[in-house]
């Protein structure tokens, strides 16, 4: 069992909350039921690698108002659709609002589990990218105003020399920042502090 790894299941229909968890604990991956929306909301950690199983009809909030929550909160996590047959234009709305995959009430065991496979993926990239850009907030609250400044024009890929005439400063000056600014990032180019900034692609 991966135990920082969890399938949210959040389907008002006990059963099928029950078989999918089942399902997935066949293959080691950890699964929490939630029979609402909110009972999702209220437990989901968003620091940890998951994804979300999806009903599209629920009572209260169904799976569409849940996506747009999750886009409110800026919450990342991927999330697959379980729909009928008759829910298909629900289903492209869905896939519209950022759903990552639909599948089709019955579905085969084993095409979940792929899809299954690759929203866990997705996430664990997703919070590499969210971990990273958090270091680089973090350093960059240790910066001048000013510093803050010639950072924000060498990522714009301004050289040196634009920097010094655009702030009206020496180019000696603005190699200064750069010392302090490569020094307080922990980075030893601008190159690498542009990756800090934007890492792997999510």
């Amino acid at each position: 069992m991966q135990p920082d790894v969890t399938v949210h299941i959040v389907d008002d229909d006990a059963a099928i909350r029950q078989s999918l968890a089942l399902l997935m604990r066949s293959v080691d991956i950890n699964a929490q039921c939630h029979a609402s929306a909110k009972a999702f909301l209220d437990l989901f950690d968003a620091t940890k690698p998951g994804c979300l199983l999806l009903d599209i009809r629920m009572p209260e909030m169904n799976g569409l108002e849940l996506q747009q929550e999750l886009k409110q909160q800026k919450i990342q996590i991927p999330v697959i659709i379980l729909t009928g047959h008759a829910d298909v234009a629900l289903a492209v709305r869905a896939m519209k609002a950022g759903a990552m995959d639909v599948i089709e009430k019955p579905f085969h065991d084993q095409d979940l589990l792929d899809s299954v496979s690759k929203a866990l993926a997705k996430s664990a990239e997703i919070l590499k990218v969210q971990q990273k850009q958090a270091i680089f907030l973090e350093r960059a609250g240790t910066l001048s105003p000013r510093e803050r400044e010639v950072m924000d024009m060498y990522i714009d890929g301004k050289c040196g020399k634009t920097i010094a005439s655009v702030l009206n400063i020496s180019p000696k000056t603005v190699n200064v920042h750069r010392g302090h600014i490569l020094e307080k990032m922990q980075v030893r180019s601008i190159i690498e502090l542009v990756h800090l900034l934007m890492p792997a692609d999510p």
